[in-house]
């Protein structure tokens, strides 16, 4: 019996939160959730834990690399679809200028981040807003807003039509709910809404974990320094902006895991740090983060695609999209 720290599910008050800067380690066509064991993904923008490879399953193999998180007590392993600027057959990749993971309502968990969970979001395969699940709050604006004011446009995971004044932003939301044996997660939603919900908000059998959120910021102003009107010459490496997705393997240490969740109803201000084994550590001044694969798969575009194959293309999309299916 997992015991309640739930101290309130009303939609509109401030609850605690922390957040986790990571820096960007790695461009590679590898996807240990989707594709394990091939070289065979689009390609992606690693970060956090290095240990990363083709074939990672546990939190514990995480556990053994370094880490670009600002937190040395977090091991995870966030990963996104690259952006490319597209100039005919150019595809030049942009590296984002920051990625942060967001760990919100954390008064609201019962349980901390299982260890080994591996979580996906959104929908690869999507090229229109009807293909979006909503819980996934896909999200593209100008975070400093737009150069000729803000756009009408109402498709909030479309990209921008107009230059953005600072960066290019990008939101995605993660399942909130979970089961700690069998590391099936899902959305939480209302129980008076939807059946087989508890009171908690999650599906019988699950338990309310902290939600997860991605943030990726882009500066494009080096890249496009005239701007843009229309649809900016950008594709993600699965397509359009819609296919925005995220993937995560748990790698935050077990004592940490459990102080960000513990911590949380006592904490008097709304964010706070998560402390943990490794406070005192100065593996940042030592560690020497790098591919943890560096003989197989590749970093460059138009390479990944070869080794995709495009009769393979569309089997690894529906792959993608069943593994999702499958672990709600």
């Amino acid at each position: 019996m997992y015991p309640l720290i739930l101290l309130s599910l009303t939609v509109g008050l401030s609850q605690a939160y922390t957040v986790i800067n990571a820096d960007h380690f790695m461009f590679k066509n590898i996807d240990p959730l989707v594709i394990p064991g091939k070289y065979t993904s689009h390609m992606h923008d690693f970060f956090g834990s290095d240990a990363i490879n083709v074939n990672t399953k546990t939190s514990a193999e995480l556990q053994g690399g370094c880490t670009t998180a600002e937190n040395l007590n977090d091991f995870s392993t966030y990963w996104i679809p690259a952006l490319y600027y597209v100039d005919g057959s150019n595809y030049t990749a942009i590296k984002p200028y920051r990625f942060s993971a967001y760990y919100k309502e954390l008064d609201s968990a019962e349980i901390p981040i299982p260890q080994n969970l591996k979580i996906l979001a959104g929908n690869v395969s999507a090229t229109s807003p009807h293909h979006l699940d909503k819980n996934a709050g896909v999200q593209w604006f100008c975070d400093g807003g737009e150069e000729e004011g803000d756009s009408e446009d109402t498709d909030d995971a479309a990209f921008p039509t107009k230059t953005c004044r600072a960066h290019l932003q990008g939101l995605l939301l993660f399942p909130d709910c979970a089961n700690p044996k069998t590391l099936k997660y899902a959305y939480s939603a209302n129980p008076n809404w939807v059946d087989g919900y508890g009171e908690n908000r999650c599906p019988i059998g699950m338990y309310r974990i902290p939600r997860l959120r991605f943030s990726i910021r882009y500066d494009l102003r080096s890249i496009l320094p005239d701007g843009w009107s229309e649809a900016p010459p950008l594709k993600l490496s699965c397509g359009g902006s819609y296919c925005m997705h995220g993937d995560f393997i748990n790698g935050w240490l077990p004592e940490a895991a459990e102080n960000m969740v513990k911590d949380a109803p006592s904490n008097d201000r709304e964010y706070f740090r998560v402390h943990g084994p490794r406070d005192e550590d100065d593996q940042g001044s030592w560690c020497d983060v790098q591919d943890a694969d560096p003989s197989h798969g590749t970093s460059d575009y138009w390479t990944s695609v070869r080794m995709m194959g495009a009769s393979r293309n569309s089997t690894i999309l529906r792959r993608h999209s069943t593994y999702h299916r499958v672990r709600l």
